[in-house]
């Protein structure tokens, strides 16, 4: 009989040998180091040899089950290959109604609603997350458990806003399925309850200028590839949103070479719908001048390194972030409450012009137009103070392309 020890422990050789266990169980051991369970039975006279599962995908127990559920089959007078086909074909029909397939066709209905850079956000991150394991699914099989699973995998991974997005988009889902009569219930409406309190509007962020400029360094001094550390170094003098970041195309950047530059983002990229100017302060310009260096020839200032038709990974900021050692302390959208706290401590009256700086949505709309114009010189003004406080004797930013790649 084996052991879980005997089976773990088990060294490939030169030729490939089995580790039997009992009742025609065996451990078959490949030269490259993969373990397979088989079963050796006889059915009408004939040795035959089913193959159960890999190790460790498949523990002992499991595979004990496994052959006396075979056994059964045998003493019922049944062939357990022909289940196992007969069992294959049945599962090509409930393919149909996978739970990739199902979101897929979801995908597909809700994307003309929203801007090309959310549709592939939402898509990407269902490829990335639930499909490897919630994918071949049939929808009316997926539980709770499977998706709590999903979910904790990836705050593990330190990105908790991003489980969030994507239980929210598994839950879609389901809702869609159960209107089509495939499923009768939403497992991912029960699995809030899994996740990480958070407090809804209090992201992580440090909001003292020294701290502040502490994490900056210290970020930028990690390994990492040049384009990440740029973004993340425009994000802090802009205090945009990190998903308008990541979709910033070459086209919206205006007078780079003159005296008024400006970051022209354009509503349908802007979480209010409203065009949005950015007024870049000699800093960000050098910022944008060293990007063009390196993805100057894409359509997106900040593309994927592997796809650079797509924006960078959402989650390669606060990646970088987490690697400096500020996990759960600052996040990429923290910028915007650090520039929002340490300008109004500073400036405190230019509330409502650093309010319109970083985008807010204005109570009236006449006014906030108005606003916009009148204060742009302000706007200019201020945006040149932040950068001045924040970078104040940090290196240029051509010197971050120089850096160790990661």
């Amino acid at each position: 009989m084996l052991t879980d020890a005997k089976v773990r422990t088990a060294k490939p050789a030169e030729k490939p040998y089995r580790l039997t266990d009992a009742a025609g169980l065996f451990l078959w051991v490949t030269p490259a180091g993969g373990k397979i369970w088989r079963l050796r039975y006889e059915y009408q006279g004939k040795e035959k040899l089913l193959a159960l599962g890999p190790y460790p995908a498949l523990g002992l127990a499991d595979a004990r089950q496994k052959r006396d559920e075979a056994k059964a089959q045998l003493r019922a007078g049944r062939d357990p290959s022909l289940e196992r086909k007969l069992a294959r074909a049945a599962g090509q029909v409930a393919a149909e109604n996978s739970f990739e397939v199902v979101a897929t066709a979801w995908h597909a209905k809700q994307a003309p609603s929203w801007t090309e850079r959310h549709a592939a956000d939402v898509l990407d991150s269902l490829k990335k997350y639930a499909f490897p394991t919630l994918g071949p699914l049939p929808v009316a099989e997926v539980e709770t458990p499977a998706i709590v699973n999903v979910l904790h995998s990836i705050e593990e991974a330190g990105a908790p806003e991003t489980a969030r997005r994507v239980r929210q988009r598994i839950s879609a889902v389901f809702v869609y399925a159960v209107a089509l009569g495939l499923t009768k219930n939403d497992p991912a409406h029960l699995a809030r309850g899994a996740l990480a309190p958070m407090k809804k509007g209090k992201q992580p962020a440090i909001t003292e200028l020294e701290p502040l400029r502490e994490m900056l360094r210290a970020a930028e001094a990690i390994s990492a590839h040049p384009v990440t550390r740029l973004g993340l170094r425009l994000l802090a003098l802009t205090a945009v949103r990190p998903g308008e970041l990541r979709g910033a195309k070459w086209e919206e950047f205006l007078g780079i070479d003159g005296d008024a530059a400006v970051w022209e983002i354009p509503a349908e990229r802007m979480k209010m719908k409203v065009a949005h100017a950015v007024p870049l302060a000699r800093q960000a310009v050098e910022v944008v001048a060293a990007i063009r260096l390196l993805t100057g020839r894409h359509p997106l200032v900040f593309p994927s390194a592997r796809h650079p038709h797509r924006p960078m990974s959402e989650n390669a900021l606060g990646y970088l972030l987490n690697r400096a050692g500020y996990h759960g302390h600052h996040v990429p959208h923290g910028f915007r409450a650090a520039f929002s706290t340490i300008m109004n401590e500073t400036f405190r009256a230019d509330r409502q012009i650093i309010d319109l700086m970083l985008a807010h949505a204005p109570k009236n709309e006449v006014e906030g137009a108005y606003n916009r114009a009148l204060h742009a010189a302000r706007r200019r003004e201020l945006a040149q103070a932040w950068a001045d406080m924040l970078l104040d004797g940090f290196a240029p930013a051509c010197d971050l392309i120089d850096m160790r790649r990661r």
